[in-house]
């Protein structure tokens, strides 16, 4: 029997729960649990060695993990072998931040947009209307389906993916930065073809980066990582208009802003220190090493993600009212090192 979930327009596409991925002693993600409903933008923050990608390849099952459950469509993927896996690869595509080193040089546009459904036993024909379809709709002209990747720009390569990665009309796609890797010019008409096809196509997306602009303009919700764990959750205008943990507030204050005369008056919260070491995190809260507000119990004592209304945030002083310590209004450290979101 079908699970009802999987036609149910409100229904979660990928449900993650306590997911982790060790890399021998590397604790690249502890404890991790989120879902994305259909047709939501998750945006999935951090900066680099956070984890947010490895969460992603682990939903996609490029990686396998070490525990925990990822459920896509209701069916629990997790434990699935390759040949078992096969058939839910339709319900989930990735993009990645080059793509460059993610086309085939080998193949021509054509090929490299048709191969899912080749691998899928789609005929030649259909294969040949559903690749002109996604190339239409991605806004690149039949002229380039014979050329190759190294033929074409940062940013038509990057629409082939979205193409490779639509073709097959996923529930759930991906983005694994999928913007960082292109000029400045040519990332806004990527993310607007993104967000136009995501309203149109109707897909999930879990959308990971570093780029605050980006989750400002294309995420419906926000989830803040920080050395393998989830800190802070809430909808966008949530996160963005009254952040509860301090390390989110610190990853805000470091976006800019459009407005000059903002930008100028703002205050920059720099956070002393270095991301420590996946190796060997911290006791306690992972991110007191660097918090300016720290007190005792942050150091020996994890703060569990507890729901504050519909905002969840892990931090021991954020009270049952959500009202925290705003770091935004201190002065802190003058090392800028740690302050990159990259």
């Amino acid at each position: 029997m079908p699970d009802p979930r999987a036609t149910d327009p409100t229904s979660p596409v990928c449900e993650v729960e306590d997911l982790t991925m060790h890399f021998g002693p590397v604790h690249a993600v502890d404890g991790v649990s989120f879902r994305v409903n259909r047709g939501q933008v998750l945006a999935l923050v951090g900066e680099s060695g956070s984890g947010k990608s490895t969460v992603g390849r682990c939903i996609t099952r490029l990686y396998k993990p070490t525990s925990g459950t990822v459920r896509l469509t209701g069916t629990d993927v997790t434990g699935l072998s390759r040949r078992a896996m096969r058939p839910h690869r339709r319900t989930v595509s990735i993009i990645f931040q080059d793509p460059a080193s993610s086309l085939d040089p080998r193949l021509s546009v054509a090929d490299i947009v048709g191969e899912p459904m080749r691998l899928q036993g789609v005929d030649r024909a259909e294969r040949s209307d559903r690749v002109n379809e996604m190339l239409e709709q991605v806004g690149l002209a039949r002229s380039v389906l014979q050329r190759y990747p190294h033929e074409m720009s940062g940013g038509q390569r990057q629409r082939v993916s979205l193409a490779r990665a639509l073709v097959s009309r996923p529930s759930l796609l991906v983005a694994d930065e999928p913007t960082s890797a292109l000029d400045v010019s040519v990332q806004a008409g990527v993310l607007n073809l993104l967000a136009d096809l995501q309203r149109e196509l109707g897909f999930a997306c879990l959308f990971i980066t570093h780029n605050l602009s980006a989750v400002e303009y294309i995420a419906d919700d926000v989830a803040v990582m920080y050395l393998g764990q989830l800190v802070e959750q809430g909808t966008r205008e949530q996160v963005f208009t009254r952040p509860r943990h301090p390390y989110t507030q610190a990853l805000l204050s470091a976006a800019p802003v459009a407005d000059p005369d903002q930008q100028r008056e703002r205050r920059r919260v720099v956070l002393s220190g270095e991301l420590p070491s996946p190796l060997d995190p911290p006791s306690g809260c992972r991110f007191h090493t660097r918090c300016p507000v720290a007190v005792d119990i942050c150091r020996v004592e994890v703060p569990a993600l507890r729901m504050i209304g519909s905002q969840s945030a892990a931090c021991h002083l954020v009270d049952d009212e959500g009202n925290g310590p705003d770091v935004r209004d201190r002065t802190v450290a003058t090392s800028t090192r740690g302050s990159e979101t990259g």
